[in-house]
């Protein structure tokens, strides 16, 4: 029985071995956290937009939005995006750099790859909207998209990204039946949901470890 368990521990341990090997392990909580109030605070000014030139979001599908409006809508996004990846990027070295390992591994294309590539396409089913007039899916089509982006790189770092990108999608597809609340559900989904789930992975994988 003694022999059994010393077995049955040993091939754990090589699971754990190989699992690591085939998985990208310098994903940092902190970058989650930090994405999360980025985005926070982007929502914000887009909302702070609104109440100074008494608009709401319900009113972008209702009418055109202004061009004002449309243009500080997608600066407020790019500026958001590059400001996300920048702390993605900066926390994901300095926990590598603290482990003494490369981040540029074959885990990390892998990862980079199929993360990359249903949000690409969905940046460009997000222009076609736009191109057609119908803004008020962008939200919900964001959310699904970068949904399906964790859904699918999860199986290259930590597994508990699958949950993440089920509630983005989730959150996508509620929100584009009920569209009026786009803005409440990209603020939920790429805000809240990211310290929750950034602050999760951090308290399992850095803190409690060490």
């Amino acid at each position: 029985m003694l022999e059994q368990d010393d077995q049955l521990q040993t091939l754990h341990e090589i699971r754990s071995i190989m699992d690591r090997s085939t998985r990208f392990q310098s994903l940092s909580g902190l970058s989650g956290i930090f994405v999360g109030l980025i985005a926070l605070a982007g929502a914000g000014a887009v909302q702070w937009h609104f109440s100074v030139h008494n608009q709401s979001y319900t009113g972008l599908f209702q009418n055109s939005p202004t061009t004002e409006t449309a243009w500080f809508i997608g600066i407020a996004t790019a500026v958001v995006f590059v400001l996300a990846v920048s702390c993605a990027l900066y926390f994901t070295g300095l926990k590598a750099q603290k482990a003494r390992q490369s981040v540029w591994t074959s885990q990390a294309r892998r990862l980079l790859f199929n993360f990359c590539l249903p949000l690409a396409v969905g940046g460009a089913f997000c222009g076609v909207l736009l191109l057609h007039g119908i803004g008020y899916l962008v939200a919900p089509a964001m959310l699904i998209f970068y949904g399906l982006a964790l859904v699918n790189a999860s199986k290259y770092t930590f597994s508990d990204l699958l949950s993440l990108g089920v509630c983005e999608i989730a959150l996508g597809l509620g929100c584009g039946a009920v569209v009026e609340y786009g803005l409440l559900a990209w603020t939920l989904g790429f805000g809240l949901l990211h310290v929750l789930y950034g602050g999760i992975l951090y308290y399992k994988y850095e803190k409690k470890n060490g």
